[in-house]
């Protein structure tokens, strides 16, 4: 079998194609031989021959994008085996057959059906076999060959990351290189020059160049200026074929801006400037700006001011706002009109970020002479100080100098101020000024203690222009006086305990003195020497402003007295000395042994069970209802007597109750008290207890024999069966009630009444650890006399 292909690859081979088709031949390096000759005769040794070509075959190419009519021949195949009597059929699988490839199985020519995309598909494996017709056996195996697209220029360079945005310094040399462009062609680039891109540039021109084989775009001229031009458009162009006339292009464009460097300098649009400043302007404030232009961007462009010379570079400062690049000039000083009228400043402004590689453009800074005129105002008067610190004595008599300010008028007219004060203010109302002479006088009797320092608000003007006014603050510091006498820091809750000793500590006091420092502490506690000594308490001085409460004797008892009465007095440190009196009240406690009050008053014993009076009077009021239902529930029980026995018509079940507590020989028709017993001291005939029995028992109604031991179970089943044998049952269910608790335990009794009567050796001191509610059990059951009370 042979292979014939009818693709040409170019014109040079259409006379080979030509002749292939035409003797059905090809010569190819690949081939495969599918079939053996050799025979094995039944007997005879194995022959060798050499094996004949059955399947040739080549690679076929069939070009892409065909737009003709008729399908497109690909190929034929062609079998040895094949007579031409149409007995051989070809059979053709793979990728694309009988959907794209087709094969005419008698003549075994291919033909392509549609049109192909090298871009999507580059080559198609197939498989070829050729059968009998008659009996569909292999004349030839299943051999594998491919079917390759062959490319034409069908697709245009494209430029995937455009447009492109890009940034060259300005003032570049020339030749810098700024971006390169790479164009993708779909096309085979292993076969001609489909795929083969030039470069060249369309628009931006004479600046930019192009490399045609890299893509490399540079700069074209020298020492170009941002300031003149800062952005350019550049088109390239990318055309396949080797740029040669019918090949495809495609374009993108590149945006090239100037990035700025500094290679201008500063300049101030004029060499002198003037500048008016009232004298009344504010030491700090800005007064005026100055700036210097700077054709550079960024921070190319920034730059500092400064004074550089002139008779004004101590009244004046300059700072630069970074945001504007503007100089701002401040005044340092108060200006004065009626000293100096005028001022003149040299400023320099200069660039902070050189660029030496321009250095040759000259110096990058700029200078400029600014005149200061300093205008005339009216001003108000000025006091001879920012602030006043006046000092008076509490109590001081109404109209007490207590200092004098002064103003005065800083304009060439001199002009006579008047003071006053402002009694807006509560505090400014104790004092007055004088309007000529500004002096200050109390006018209300101050109190340190009350008001220790007052701030007033003098102002000044002038008398020929009142609205210009100054103002000033006063402050007056008020001086103490020892007018106030000491006194005891509170209100003091003294105890002291019953078991306490001599020369016990039972309280600390202090003492507070509403007067300064110097004339408050130190204090001096003593007792009244006019009053004879007291028995039971002194008073010792600590000299650290306290003073301790000591007791003088043994032992006190709340029976006695529970609250003592101590006068004590108290002296201050001022000049002179103060002094006042005041009485402590002791209260008299039962304490524990760690010196902890456990009680003050009688009532506390009731108070520590947890009950108030409240709860006291509902409780007695609840014993008092509770007789008054028994008095009444006795005399119903006495005026009316129920009968014991119901009536023999009433059919309704009932209990038969027996709560008589005892009436003599009279109890015995209401109560057998036989069923209290022992069964061995039980009557031998028991009776129903709910009726009036008729009908006297019968022997075999006797109840069992007793025996010395019984126990309640037996004794309830003796029971059942004398009420289950009586016919005396009247026809509804009774209760039967046996109030037997057994017989006598071995254990013996575990009643206390029979119990030693001796004294216990028990030790009852830990009841006194169990908190307050057992402290009177503790007191009747231990040794602590010192803390009992009566």
């Amino acid at each position: 079998m042979k292979i014939a292909s009818t693709s040409c690859i170019c014109p040079v081979l259409v006379c080979l194609c030509f002749v292939q088709r035409c003797y059905g031949t090809a010569h190819h390096n690949s081939i495969k031989v599918t079939r053996n000759q050799t025979k094995h005769t039944e007997g005879e040794t194995e022959v060798h021959h050499r094996p004949k070509r059955g399947w040739v075959w080549n690679q076929f190419f069939v070009l892409e994008e065909h737009m003709g009519p008729d399908p497109q021949y690909v190929g034929k195949l062609h079998s040895n085996s094949d007579k031409g009597d149409g007995s051989v059929k070809y059979i053709l699988t793979g990728e694309g057959a009988g959907t794209i490839f087709i094969i005419d199985d008698t003549t075994g020519d291919i033909h392509s059906t549609k049109s192909l995309d090298r871009e999507q598909k580059t080559h198609y494996v197939l498989h070829a076999q050729a059968i009998d017709r008659r009996t569909n056996k292999p004349l030839e195996p299943e051999s594998e060959f491919i079917i390759k697209v062959q490319d034409i220029n069908d697709n245009a360079p494209k430029f995937t990351d455009g447009p492109y945005i890009v940034t060259v310094p300005e003032m570049s040399d020339m030749g810098t290189s700024v971006l390169q462009v790479t164009a993708t062609d779909a096309d085979d680039p292993t076969y001609g020059n489909s795929a083969r891109v030039v470069y060249s540039i369309l628009q931006g021109q004479p600046y930019f160049s192009v490399d045609p084989k890299t893509g490399v775009i540079r700069t074209a001229l020298h020492n170009m200026d941002r300031e003149a031009r800062e952005h350019y458009s550049v088109v390239i162009q990318a055309k396949d074929m080797a740029g040669q006339v019918g090949g495809l292009s495609g374009s993108t464009t590149v945006n090239i801006t100037l990035t700025d460097v500094n290679d201008n300098p500063p300049r101030f649009p004029q060499k002198h400037y003037q500048l008016y400043v009232p004298e009344s302007a504010q030491v700090g404030s800005a007064v005026g700006k100055i700036k210097a232009n700077d054709a550079d961007t960024g921070s190319n462009a920034d730059m500092t001011y400064s004074i550089t010379n002139g008779d004004g570079i101590g009244i004046f400062s300059i700072s630069t706002d970074k945001d504007t690049r503007e100089g701002i000039l401040s005044l340092k000083k108060p200006l004065n009109y009626e000293k100096k009228k005028s001022y003149t400043l040299n400023i320099e402004g200069a660039n902070t970020h050189l660029d030496f590689r321009f250095s040759h453009l000259g110096p990058f800074k700029d200078a400029t002479m600014l005149k200061i005129i300093v205008g005339d105002v009216d001003e108000p008067p000025l006091f001879s100080m920012p602030s006043y610190v006046m000092e008076v004595y509490e109590n001081a008599k109404i109209g007490t100098i207590v200092g004098t300010v002064l103003a005065q008028d800083p304009d060439i007219a001199n002009s006579l101020v008047r003071y006053f004060i402002n009694h807006s203010a509560e505090e400014d109302r104790f004092f007055n000024i004088d309007a000529n002479t500004g002096t200050i006088k109390t006018s209300k009797v101050l109190d340190r203690e009350e008001t220790p320092w007052y701030n007033i608000t003098v102002t000044a003007s002038e008398k020929d222009n009142p609205s210009l006014l100054s103002h000033v603050s006063v402050g007056i510091r008020v001086l103490d006086v020892n007018d106030n006498p000491p006194e005891l820091a509170r209100e003091y809750d003294i105890v002291v305990c019953e078991n306490s000793k001599p020369g016990q500590v039972i309280h600390t006091i202090t003492a507070t003195d509403k007067d300064d420092f110097a004339n408050g502490p130190r204090f001096n506690f003593f007792l009244d020497q006019r009053l004879p000594m007291n028995p039971n308490f002194t008073l010792k001085d600590n000299e650290d402003n306290t003073a301790s409460i000591l007791t003088r004797r043994r032992r006190f008892s709340r029976t006695m007295q529970d609250v003592y009465y101590l006068p004590i007095m108290i002296s201050d440190g001022g000049i002179p000395s103060l002094s006042s009196s005041s009485t402590l009240t002791i209260r008299v406690c039962a304490c524990e042994r760690d010196g902890r009050v456990r009680t003050c008053h009688a009532e506390a014993f009731l108070s520590s069970a947890g009950l108030s009076t409240g709860a006291l009077i509902a409780i007695l009021l609840c014993v008092v209802i509770l007789l008054a239902i028994v008095v009444l529930f006795i005399t119903l029980r006495r005026s009316k007597k129920e009968p014991l026995i119901i009536s023999e018509e009433d059919v309704r079940e009932n209990v038969v109750t027996y709560d008589d507590e005892g009436g003599g020989e009279e109890d015995t028709e209401a109560f057998d008290i036989s069923a209290l017993r022992n069964p061995s001291a039980a009557e031998e005939f028991k009776y129903r207890r709910d009726i009036r029995p008729e009908v006297k028992l019968t022997p075999r109604h006797q109840s069992l024999s007793t025996v010395e031991s019984i126990d309640v179970q037996e004794f309830i089943k003796q029971r059942l069966a004398e009420a289950d044998l009586d016919p005396s049952v009247p026809p509804y269910d009774s209760l039967q009630t046996y109030a037997y608790e057994g017989q006598r335990s071995e254990a013996g009794s575990i009643s206390s009444l029979d119990s030693a009567t001796t004294q216990s050796d028990q030790d009852y001191h830990y009841l006194g650890d169990w908190g307050p509610e057992f402290k009177k059990l503790a007191e009747l059951y231990g040794e602590m006399e010192s803390e009992r009370t009566t």
